[in-house]
């Protein structure tokens, strides 16, 4: 049927609220058209943006959890369950002393990468400043490990359950071993501090133990070791890295000695009482 009002579509006119017709503009509507749907989950996502870089600020500590469970397991095959768990639980406490000590600093690191059966590190995102934070660094794992180790044995004291007792032994060789003078181990960042020539000393005594005990750990240190410590020697950096106060040197050699003091004695005694307990 034929009217006097024009045929219209609703794309192109609208009816206004005062009745009047008016045309519509089609570049608006493709604009709504195609963005419309979109709006919502733009402003849903402004929103939501801060609770998501607050979401991947972890995403970092999945690598830990992950190689944590990864060295759990590999232990597992070796030993029981719950001396492996209780073996990576030591190891991370001890990593996360270094961590502590370069949060102190200021300095940036990844977090820990565990990696069976070769313990775990931290990766420092910048070289320290000098020698002596260098050397504190790298005794804030032996301090915090040796510390885990005394809390396993604390346990064992109180409930008599032997597997605290192993596990305190063997965090003590942990942070023991670690604390050789040797790089790239901890002590070998604690004593460039002291005298560079200790790693002299303490390298050849690492290849006497290699000599007389032969293990593919103490290989691996020879060998990753040995080009380290041969450039720090010929001096990797300039003098005034190596420059410590003598009040700063007394406290780190009052510190590494210490540990090894405390360390030794109380490895020792340990290994006595799980003789005893073997014997009985």
């Amino acid at each position: 049927m034929q009217t006097d009002r024009p045929q219209m579509y609703e794309a192109d006119y609208r009816v206004s609220p005062d009745g009047q017709i008016e045309r519509r503009d089609r570049r608006s509507a493709w604009w709504k058209r195609a963005l419309g749907p979109l709006i919502p989950i733009l402003i849903f996502g402004a929103t939501k943006l801060k609770f998501l870089f607050a979401a991947l600020k972890g995403v970092k500590f999945m690598a830990t959890g992950v190689t944590m469970l990864v060295s759990a397991g590999a232990y597992a095959l070796l030993f029981p369950w719950h001396f492996a768990v209780g073996l990576v639980v030591l190891i991370f406490i001890h990593e996360m002393g270094h961590s502590l000590v370069l949060k102190r600093y200021g300095m940036a690191a990844t977090a820990p990468i565990f990696i069976p059966f070769l313990g775990a590190f931290i990766g420092m995102k910048q070289l320290p400043k000098n020698s002596v934070m260098e050397a504190y660094v790298g005794l804030g794992g032996p301090i915090l490990g040796t510390l885990g180790a005394f809390a396993a044995w604390g346990v064992y004291l109180l409930n008599g359950e032997p597997i605290f007792l192993v596990l305190a032994f063997f965090g003590m060789f942990l942070n023991l071993f670690n604390l050789l003078p040797i790089l790239p181990l901890d002590g070998g960042r604690a004593v460039g501090a002291l005298s560079r020539w200790v790693w002299l000393a303490g390298y050849a005594g690492l290849i006497g133990l290699v000599v007389m005990r032969p293990t593919p750990i103490l290989f691996i240190i020879l060998l990753v070791g040995a080009p380290e410590t041969w450039n720090a020697i010929r001096g990797r950096r300039d003098r005034e890295y190596y420059r410590a106060s003598g009040a700063d040197r007394l406290r780190i050699a009052a510190l590494y000695f210490g540990l090894i003091l405390i360390l030794g004695v109380s490895f020792f005694e340990i290994q006595s009482s799980l003789e005893g307990m073997r014997l009985r």
